[in-house]
């Protein structure tokens, strides 16, 4: 078993990490109901790569969601990893995902980036690790956003977790 110890004494497993990935999955699945996007395979591969980014504390953000002109439009929805460890931080169930949004000519998108931890890999430690996932990312430059981002969740177990902000439009 992967796990990578606290602060303090309790331990983040890959069970934490599925239960803060089966919320991200279950908003993109209501993304999907309202939106047509993404696929069932696609949030399916969404869910094993965001597990496999807690597990191994490699997470910096993740967007998923509607570009258009190159900039994020409402509803995208990004997901910042944070560590709570010391803290007893609210575990929001997922939802309000915003209905009936005009997202005429825009595409369906996801942009990852990665944190610190990450960067302390080598290179042939970040090929295995990217390897291991259920699709391969490509670089590119990061959307703007058209509108702002509020933060409305925080899902979280076993002490690290993610803050999930909205794109609303101004």
């Amino acid at each position: 078993m992967n796990s990578y110890t606290n602060t303090g004494t309790q331990a983040f497993t890959i069970t934490h990490a599925r239960k803060i990935a089966s919320k991200v999955a279950t908003d993109l699945k209501r993304l999907q109901r309202f939106y047509n996007s993404p696929s069932d395979s696609d949030i399916q591969a969404y869910e094993t790569e965001i597990i496999e980014l807690l597990k191994e504390g490699y997470l910096g953000t993740v967007k998923y969601g509607f570009k258009k002109d190159d900039k994020w439009i409402e509803p995208t929805l990004c997901y910042t990893a944070k560590d709570f460890s010391g803290m007893s931080p609210e575990d929001n169930d997922p939802g309000r995902i915003t209905p009936e949004v005009n997202i005429e000519g825009a595409n369906f998108y996801s942009y990852l980036t990665y944190n610190s931890n990450w960067d302390k890999l080598t290179s042939d430690e970040k090929d295995a690790f990217k390897k291991a996932l259920p699709f391969q990312r490509t670089g590119a430059s990061e959307p703007g956003i058209n509108g702002c981002l509020i933060t409305d969740k925080i899902y979280s177990s076993g002490g690290k977790g993610v803050e999930r902000s909205l794109v609303k439009n101004y």
